[in-house]
């Protein structure tokens, strides 16, 4: 296969930047009428510093040298009103563009985080939360450095640079040309440093995301890392991050630190160009002392426009590889969708079926084989095995948060993939082992899945939770503020609200997964007598490593390496003397000598 060339390749990179500008820029459409507005102050301000020059060197010519005091001053007058009309249209224009790219950024923000929202869990399972949010924060402000804080500038600066070239090609066609003669040199330096700067800015922002998931994974994991003496481990991990950080910026920093002095010695030389030549067409009198000190102010102010756009250039190159890492997490696929034809799943009634049912993460790695399982409505079945054995992949099933390889997972005779997963999750409750809470008040946690619910409904599910005695203890009641995560709820607090959650949305189907592990013996004899409560008449699925948990299930099911290889009842399988025999034998010795 044919590989392609330097020169295929650098169209590519061209093209893929060009489609990732114009993707930005689609979203100014809101502000079209708005553009023309901020184009126009942008306009009038370029115009008010192009003229100076001009007037300067014409009141030399025309009013000093004649010794025309009174049309001097007039001048200056003139001159001061330019002036301040310029910064009347510099600031507005600075406002007017500023507001404009705060919108557009906010927007971005927001549809990062809406597609966050939607992204399937597979997407989770692979990603770090710690580069999300790099891409939510730091590139979207990496962008806001560029755009949002310069680009009221870079307009401005390149108005100011088209006018001041009309004027000096106007004013004296021969200097303006060799005036003109370093901006194929700067082009042509810009366009050298472009290759190199692209590629180095997109290595610092996947190296930010790389550290900000080290930094992520750090803070969490402070208890475990003392807990196991991983200190030093940890912080020769997180140096090896962070040294790739620097080292990619280091780079960076050298690049800019090459272009921009290059930009400096071409401004130097441009003004040496114009300053022989021109003093020689004045001492011959081919020119006269205006024309050439206009020549030189407007050199001065004509390498500013392009010093500043160099920088912007620099800035936009980090920008631009922020945008492509920002497009690339909203191109990825949303969560399953539903069927054109789904329809609203009816009320459930709890029968649960899995048919023959195959899945895996990747498609060469099953994690279910073949799986057939029957639940009647209002049946209590426990799923036991070990790590890995497709407990947690059922229940994901059950959730439609996969779609199954083979076969079929069916709900009252009903296929999950027929409805909208709206209709099915709402009906289905779940009560994880590390429930998570937000920041909020107790009240607003409790109705996190029915936000509209009454101060009366939810104490009343906080009462059938065995919790409310405890919240009314609090300072401000259901009103108390809790802290990231919960805090400072303990663990058990906590399940017992989100049990309580499960309560208020009255689930046909309830998903208790370790729902009684690392909680207090007081505290877990309330969240059984809570979880006994909830459990009546709805259809439960429970995962335990905890086997006396299990011993009143409806159903007990083995699972080992994707496969159901015992199902019955605590008592059926006791008698079996097969794997959960030997599985609560062992459970049952190990507490009895603790």
């Amino acid at each position: 296969m044919r590989v392609p060339g330097p020169v295929v390749a650098s169209e590519q990179k061209a093209t893929h930047q060009l489609s990732t500008l114009r993707r930005f820029l689609r979203y100014l459409r809101p502000y079209r009428k708005e553009i023309p507005i901020a184009l126009t102050l942008v306009a009038i301000g370029a115009a008010t510093q192009s003229i100076g020059p001009f007037l300067i060197g014409w009141s030399i010519d025309n009013l000093i040298t004649r010794g025309n005091l009174r049309g001097l001053l007039l001048m200056l007058g003139v001159l001061g009103l330019i002036y301040i009309l310029g910064v009347w249209a510099i600031r507005g224009q600075i406002m007017r563009v500023g507001s404009i790219v705060q919108r557009v950024l906010a927007q971005l923000r927001q549809d990062i985080f809406i597609k966050i929202q939607s992204l399937p869990i597979s997407f989770f399972d692979r990603s770090e939360a710690g580069d999300l949010m790099s891409r939510l924060l730091n590139d979207v402000n990496t962008v806001n450095q560029a755009f949002g804080q310069t680009i009221a500038q870079m307009l401005g600066n390149t108005f100011s640079l088209i006018g001041i070239i009309i004027a000096m090609l106007s004013i004296d066609l021969k200097l303006g040309l060799l005036s003109n003669l370093a901006v194929p040199l700067m082009i042509f330096t810009t366009g050298l440093f472009s290759r190199w700067a692209r590629a180095r800015f997109r290595v610092t922002r996947q190296t930010i995301g790389d550290l900000s998931a080290k930094l992520e994974e750090g803070i969490s994991s402070v208890r475990e890392a003392q807990a196991f003496n991983r200190i030093q481990l940890n912080i020769e991990e997180f140096d090896v991050v962070n040294a790739a950080n620097r080292d990619a910026n280091v780079e960076a920093v050298a690049i800019t630190a090459a272009f921009l002095p290059s930009i400096d010695f071409l401004n130097t030389l441009a003004t040496a160009a114009v300053l022989a030549y021109g003093g020689y067409l004045a001492v011959t009198g081919a020119a006269t002392v205006g024309v050439v000190t206009s020549f030189l102010l407007y050199v001065q102010q004509f390498f500013r426009p392009i010093q500043i756009l160099s920088q912007f250039y620099t800035q936009a190159q980090s920008a631009m590889a922020g945008l492509e890492r920002i497009f690339l997490l909203l191109d990825e696929p949303s969560q399953l969708n539903d069927a054109p034809n789904a329809t609203e799943m009816p009320p459930i009634q709890g029968e649960v079926r899995f048919e023959a049912v195959t899945f895996g993460y990747t498609p060469t790695q099953l994690v279910l084989k073949g799986v057939n399982l029957h639940a009647q409505p209002g049946q209590m079945i426990a799923l036991v095995g070990p790590t890995g054995a497709g407990k947690s992949t059922i229940i994901n099933l059950i959730l439609r948060f996969y779609d199954v390889s083979g076969g079929a997972v069916k709900i009252d005779g009903i296929d999950v993939r027929s409805v909208t997963q709206a209709s099915l999750r709402r009906q289905i409750g779940i009560v994880l082992q590390d429930n998570i809470l937000f920041s909020g008040t107790v009240a607003e946690n409790i109705a996190f899945g029915c936000p509209h619910a009454t101060q009366a409904d939810i104490e009343a599910a906080a009462q059938l939770a065995n919790v409310h005695e405890f919240i009314i203890s609090l300072p401000q009641g259901y009103a108390t503020q809790l802290g990231e995560r919960g805090a400072p709820l303990s663990q058990g607090q906590r399940q017992l609200v989100s049990i309580a959650r499960a309560v208020l949305i009255d689930p046909r189907i309830l998903i208790l997964d370790e729902a009684t592990s690392s909680i207090d013996t007081r505290t877990e004899a309330l969240v059984q007598d809570a979880i006994a409560r909830l459990l009546q008449s709805r259809t439960s699925f429970v995962i335990a490593h905890r086997l006396s948990t299990v011993t009143q299930a409806d159903q007990v099911l083995v699972i080992q390496q994707g496969q159901i290889v015992e199902r019955g009842t605590h008592a059926e399988l006791i008698a079996q003397q097969g794997v959960y025999a030997n599985l609560y034998a062992l459970q049952l010795g190990a507490n009895s000598t603790q």
